[in-house]
């Protein structure tokens, strides 16, 4: 062999030994990339962080389409929850500010021979991942369960929640039906049957994203509850009470309607007002046609009872003026004085808003 054939033999090798290296450094840096991938993108933690940052963009179509988000009905079964839960409330509109997600912990919690979708990867981890972040300006923190859920294109690890992340809430509005949350008006009967009876306190449970942070409260023409704000950061479920009570418009339409029937009682000129609280007995003889006037109404103050809101017996003073004799010695008088009496109500309020007053 010559010189040259040898020199050439030699730059081949040299050629093909480089091109080994660079395979070997590329499947090593392709490998440490798959790894950081799985560590960071591909992992638990991420796979809860892409949740996340969809709750905190409002893209519920993105948070929703993550595997296992939606709870079974096995779950909600054995949670002692309801499998027929109205998704009303998992709209972009409620959603509140998340910001400041930062992962806390990822904890490997349980590990067990694989099956279904966990097969092929003959073990099936579920990690504990705890996130904080801010809701709404407050900070919280939230924790979550993930399963394996084997793998994409063979080197990266899929997820799915072994657990859903959504929350149910459970709202019970006293005194009445509807409330609104983070702004949208909800009627609790809305999901009843057709021939449910009617009650005075009324509930609903509804999915609901976790975490998110809820405004509730009731406003309408006659009652009022304060708005509360819950934050929900945990599945399963969490129950708020909304206690609707009449507001001032309320209690001044009562007024007004119990002031005009004293005052259509105060018209008759008997000594006894037929159906009336008040009235007087006189053992002398009636010589002027009795004139009744309401001296000092009642105060109306409501409250809610078992089925309606209620007055208590409450003090007012009519006037009567009226001649008399006396059957003693005959002598002439009138009677000018106040006479005591209370009255107690109950009030119903109607479907269309109008109200129905009873004495008690």
């Amino acid at each position: 062999m010559s010189n040259r054939d040898r020199t050439a033999l030699r730059d081949r090798g040299r050629t093909l030994v480089a091109v080994v290296l660079v395979a070997v450094l590329l499947v090593a840096a392709l490998v440490a990339a798959i790894g950081s991938l799985n560590r960071e993108v591909y992992s638990a933690g991420g796979f809860v962080r892409q949740y996340l940052d969809a709750l905190a963009r409002h893209d519920t179509v993105s948070a929703l389409s993550l595997p296992g988000v939606t709870p079974t009905a096995a779950e909600l079964t054995a949670a002692g929850l309801p499998t027929d839960l109205p998704n009303t409330l998992l709209r972009a509109s409620v959603l509140s500010s998340i910001t400041a997600i930062r992962l806390v912990s990822d904890t490997v919690t349980q590990g067990s021979t694989g099956s279904g979708p966990q097969a092929s990867t003959g073990t099936a981890e579920v990690h504990t991942v705890i996130y904080a972040f801010d809701l709404d300006g407050a900070p919280e923190t939230m924790e979550f369960r993930v399963a394996r859920a084997g793998t994409y294109a063979a080197v990266f690890d899929s997820w799915r929640f072994d657990t859903s992340p959504l929350a149910v809430l459970g709202v019970t509005v006293l005194h009445e039906a509807s409330f609104s949350v983070n702004g949208l008006t909800l009627d609790t009967r809305a999901h009843a049957a057709a021939d449910a009876p009617v009650t005075f306190s009324n509930q609903a449970a509804y999915l609901a994203f976790a975490p998110a942070r809820y405004t509730i409260a009731h406003e309408s023409a006659l009652l009022s509850a304060a708005p509360q704000s819950v934050p929900v950061t945990q599945s399963g479920a969490t129950d708020v009470s909304v206690d609707a009570e009449p507001n001032a418009s309320f209690v001044g339409q009562v007024q007004s309607e119990l002031n005009t029937f004293l005052d259509s009682c105060a018209t008759q000129t008997v000594l006894q007002p037929s159906d009336c609280p008040f009235g007087i007995e006189i053992n002398d003889r009636v010589k002027s046609v009795p004139a009744w006037s309401i001296a000092e109404y009642p105060a109306v103050t409501l409250a809610a009872g078992e089925t309606a809101f209620d007055m208590p017996a409450t003090a007012g003073r009519a006037h009567i003026k009226v001649a008399v004799q006396s059957l003693f010695d005959g002598d002439l008088s009138t009677r000018d004085e106040d006479v005591p009496f209370a009255v107690s109500i109950q009030v119903v309020v109607g479907a269309d808003g109008s109200l129905a007053i009873q004495l008690r």
